[in-house]
């Protein structure tokens, strides 16, 4: 287990980015006032948490890979990620409800400019969540002379978001409060799944990038 402070960073270039500034835009002294104000009375809105297990990989044939579980995921972008690895971390995390009732509260008074703030806030919140359980997996893995990947997670590049039932799976219900829906979307919704591959400390793993193959190059997740 991880523990994350309930105060997290919160990227303020990243919260303009996704309330659709470019790095070029001139921006209002109320819209600044706004974020500043926002990004500091949202910490109380913030419940993190989350869950994790690290799984041996079976087997990596074709488009799909084996955990023991046994759990098959499937994507040709995965697939030749892991198969330089023997074994798997996956992971939740969330940042809670309390924030998305309070956009709902703001959208519903007509506040949306505050309330597309406030979600673009806690948008980048549970990513840093996602990058602090993501550092100490590669802090353990390091200490035992491996090495691990980037994170990946259902819907990115070719691993369809049904995929997600898997991740779930794995969890045996350890799922840190996040539940799925039919159509596979998580609640709450400011949440993360997603897998880390875990391979020989020599192997080339750290610098897999799908992106670097990719013709997508308006894709919002591009690394």
């Amino acid at each position: 287990m991880v523990a994350i402070s309930n105060r997290l960073g919160v990227d303020w270039r990243q919260v303009l980015h996704d309330i659709g500034y470019g790095t070029d835009s001139k921006l209002s002294t109320r819209i600044a006032s706004l974020i500043d104000e926002y990004i500091e009375n949202a910490q109380h809105l913030f419940a993190p948490s989350y869950s994790g297990v690290i799984r041996d990989i079976k087997s990596v044939q074709g488009a799909c890979v084996v955990i023991e579980g046994p759990i098959t995921f499937e994507g040709k972008v995965i697939t030749q990620l892991l198969e330089q690895c023997h074994k798997i971390a996956i992971f939740l995390v969330t940042i809670g409800n309390h924030l998305e009732e309070m956009v709902c509260h703001l959208a519903e008074d007509g506040l949306m400019l505050q309330a597309t703030v406030l979600d673009a806030i806690g948008s980048v919140a549970v990513e840093s969540v996602a990058n602090v359980v993501q550092d100490r997996i590669g802090e353990i893995a390091r200490e035992q002379g491996l090495c691990v990947s980037q994170r990946f997670s259902p819907g990115y590049c070719d691993w369809n978001i049904g995929q997600q039932k898997m991740v779930f799976q794995a969890m045996n219900g350890n799922s840190a409060g996040v539940s799925l829906t039919e159509e596979c979307l998580m609640l709450p919704q400011k949440s993360i799944s997603g897998i880390i591959g875990i391979g020989p400390g020599d192997s080339d793993l750290e610098n897999y990038n799908p992106c670097t193959t990719c013709n997508k190059h308006d894709c919002q997740g591009r690394r």
